[in-house]
């Protein structure tokens, strides 16, 4: 998954279980080929299952600038003490479906990551939002129904 700083879902990849996300890097940042509006910079913070050539080389394929965290030392962007993706997964692995999705269509496990992918998404833009316009009748509650 790859995420903005905020930590919302900019392009999800599905693989089986017990796979190493290293093969997997380059189908998720190939997703934001689709994207318009990107800055001209872009900077991947990756953990430290990351670290060698491989990756290095992808990332200046793409023209990508990386960060890959090392052990020990704080990540540079983080939400609290979680990295934001791991925030964004605990947000996704909320919805019932995904965590006990035991499909075996391709098409459909991806139906059901892109739509609790869609529904972070406009979770988060209504917390955002939330405190920017405000109304009469507003819902005085925080939490979505």
């Amino acid at each position: 998954m790859v995420t903005d700083g905020a930590g919302i879902p900019l392009h999800v990849v599905s693989a089986g279980a017990n796979r190493h996300d290293a093969p997997l890097l380059r189908p998720t940042l190939a997703g934001l080929d689709r994207l318009a509006g990107l800055p001209a910079e872009v900077t991947v913070h990756l953990d430290g299952g990351y670290t060698g050539a491989p990756t290095a080389a992808l990332l200046a394929e793409l023209g990508f600038e990386g960060a890959i965290a090392r052990k020990g030392v704080p990540a540079p962007v983080q939400a609290g003490t979680r990295w934001v993706v791991e925030r964004t997964h605990a947000w996704m692995n909320g919805y019932g479906k995904l965590r006990r999705c035991t499909e075996r269509c391709r098409q459909v496990v991806d139906f059901y990551l892109f739509l609790a992918a869609a529904i972070v998404v406009v979770r988060r833009l209504i917390q955002q939002e939330r405190l920017r316009y405000r109304w009469p009748t507003r819902p005085t509650t925080r939490r979505l129904k």
